[in-house]
């Protein structure tokens, strides 16, 4: 199958909304808020054959259909660093009554001169700890190192590299210290080395690259609150 063949009901990395219902019902999450970043936002471009909708969109979009009287609030901004998403959106967060939550931030801070781990760590500790008290599941999102693709200045991929790697790390170690999932974005997966996942700016996703992150987040969701 070449890649021009490839829509969503042909890609066998993403995952059909059947299968994604499949996998989560029996949940009974009644709102779910997403607060973060442009990857929370959902920033993207449209792929031929792959639907408009954003990760968290393709999340939503199960959880509507598993569980009757479902809604969604997604705060996320382009952007901002996690200390901003914490300031910003944290608040509005727990004023919404999620009994889920998805987290993406983090991004900007590592594409800064100076990425302060120490920093981000705390930021996220306050968004998950905060939410977690307040009686939501929490989900940490990680992301793709765009590096395997063959993307990035040439002169900074092993810098890029490293540091998502690392963030990606603190997201998982924030999460198992509050007893939150982390859905993480496999480095090995053969999509994530196809360029033709991201948009324009070689830096966000595309819709095609969304369907993917979704379908990760969904298994990731999957596997660890049914292991509760």
């Amino acid at each position: 199958m070449t890649e021009t063949t490839l829509s969503e009901w042909t890609d066998p990395s993403v995952l059909p909304v059947a299968e994604a219902t499949a996998l989560l019902a029996g949940v009974s999450w009644k709102r779910m808020v997403t607060i973060g970043d442009s990857v929370a936002e959902g920033v993207r471009e449209p792929a031929p054959g792959y639907r408009d909708l954003s990760w968290a969109d393709r999340v939503e979009e199960a959880l509507r259909l598993v569980t009757p009287g479902f809604t969604a609030l997604n705060l996320g901004r382009r952007d901002l660093v996690a200390a901003q998403v914490a300031a910003e959106q944290l608040a509005p967060a727990l004023a919404f009554g999620p009994d889920l939550a998805l987290v993406a931030a983090g991004g900007n801070d590592m594409l800064r001169p100076h990425f302060d781990e120490d920093e981000v760590r705390r930021e996220l500790t306050a968004i998950v700890s905060a939410l977690r008290a307040a009686g939501a599941d929490v989900v940490t999102i990680g992301l793709l190192d765009i590096t395997v693709a063959g993307l990035g200045p040439s002169r900074y991929r092993d810098v890029m590299s490293a540091r998502t790697r690392r963030l990606n790390e603190l997201a998982a170690e924030v999460a198992a210290e509050h007893g939150a999932c982390h859905a993480a974005n496999p480095y090995d997966h053969p999509v994530s080395a196809d360029p033709g996942i991201y948009s324009g700016d070689r830096l966000h996703l595309n819709a095609r690259g969304h369907a993917f992150a979704a379908a990760n987040t969904v298994r990731a969701m999957a596997a660890y609150f049914a292991s509760e």
